[in-house]
């Protein structure tokens, strides 16, 4: 179990104090804002190679300039949109060299358009489809450096529902929002099980993070807009029971696993409030399900993963 001396109030700044991030190089997706932001910023500011991506170069490349300017060290900009398999292709085929540390920030939530063109669950391809692409996508990349880690930002959300695997898509029942949400982050923790039970012999570990529920960010914009059924007010006040935490602490978590000597060789695992999390305790909004870390549902979604990886690209 892998214990630390900071907390949930701890800021990725303090977090990251006093370590020398020089010669690592890092991406980070989602990077243009809230979390995102803050994690490219502060591993920038500790010496890291910094590549942000954000869905266009624009949006990329005004958070790059900004963390630039703050750090005194060049960030790089990147445009990948993450639902477009072209997208994800045309950035990994461009990496050069090794990578040290994959940051899978970006993330949706209850977008307006539930589908895709393919008629697929619109949350789980962004969130956890398009940061498969990628990860296998660099997966040499990440082979070269000397001990990779990736990190799948998942959430507490995942507490609300396993994988729908008879359903995945919604197609046969109701399509529900929050549950589809859930379900991706669910698969964002199972994937970091996954590439680590496959990689870890080539150095390659992998593990989830839940940063908190900070409503500064633009993450939850569209949850207004949709009408809740019951179910979705009941689970939606769970969620409203947690504390809140601020951009800066919402990275901490991240910035922690990314970089602490503690996790050297360590995979498969799912963090909050900068520790190691515990099993979730019926009723409360903490720990992890116990879908999330099983190791025969991580294969399963492998499996699932790559059949649909297989559809996107040809």
């Amino acid at each position: 179990m892998i214990k630390t001396v900071f907390n949930a109030e701890s800021t990725a700044t303090e977090v990251v104090a006093g370590t020398d991030l020089s010669g690592k190089r890092i991406i980070v997706t989602g990077g243009a804002s809230g979390i995102g932001a803050e994690t490219a910023r502060v591993l920038a500011s500790a010496g890291a190679t910094v590549t942000l991506t954000a869905r266009t170069l624009a949006a990329a490349e005004a958070a790059t300039q900004e963390i630039t300017a703050a750090t005194g060290n060049y960030v790089q900009a990147a445009a990948v949109e993450l639902t477009d398999p072209t997208s994800i292709e045309a950035f990994a085929q461009q990496w050069r060299g090794p990578l040290d540390v994959l940051i899978n920030n970006a993330g949706v939530m209850m977008p307006p358009d539930p589908r895709t063109t393919l008629g697929w669950d619109s949350q789980f391809a962004a969130n956890h489809l398009g940061h498969a692409a990628l990860t296998i996508a660099l997966h040499d990349a990440l082979a070269e450096s000397s001990a990779a880690r990736i990190i799948s930002v998942s959430s507490s959300a995942h507490l609300l529902s396993d994988i729908q695997w008879d359903d995945l898509h919604f197609q046969r029942t109701p399509y529900n929002p929050l549950v589809a949400y859930a379900q991706s982050k669910t698969a964002n923790t199972l994937f970091a099980v996954a590439a680590s039970q496959r990689w870890s012999a080539e150095g390659i570990t992998a593990n989830a993070v839940h940063p908190g529920v900070i409503p500064a960010t633009g993450l939850q914009r569209h949850v207004a807009a949709i009408a809740p059924s019951a179910a979705q007010i009941q689970s939606s006040a769970q969620v409203a029971s947690v504390q809140t935490k601020t951009p800066e602490q919402g990275a901490a978590t991240t910035v922690l696993v990314a970089t602490s000597p503690l996790l050297d060789g360590v995979g498969g695992r799912y963090f909050e409030d900068c520790r190691e999390a515990e099993p979730n305790v019926p009723g409360e909004r903490s720990g992890y399900a116990p879908w999330a870390l099983d190791a025969d549902a991580a294969e399963r979604l492998w499996q699932v993963t790559e059949e649909h990886l297989q559809v996107l690209l040809h």
